[in-house]
């Protein structure tokens, strides 16, 4: 979970909640605003869930490209070494 996460759910739920006051007291304004600051939240939940899978993807390809350096090196000195 990052920022982005975090502030999109404050904003959807600080959406829904003016969407559904401006249901109640007729105000097609208010009702309007909730939307679009629903939709900002919903938006921001999204960039952070591409954020998150974007940093597992590179932990995992570091990950991966370290453990393969280690297997050829390791390859490297037992090839040396029967030298």
């Amino acid at each position: 979970m990052n920022k982005d996460h975090v502030q999109g759910a404050i904003n959807d739920a600080t959406g829904r909640a003016k969407r559904q006051v401006g249901e109640w007291t007729g105000s097609i304004n208010t009702q309007v605003e909730g939307a679009a600051q629903q939709v900002k939240g919903k938006t921001q939940k999204a960039v952070g869930d591409l954020k998150d899978a974007t940093r597992d993807l590179t932990d995992s390809a570091k990950s991966e490209f370290e453990r393969r350096k280690a297997e050829h090196q390791s390859k490297e000195a037992v090839s040396s070494h029967r030298q």
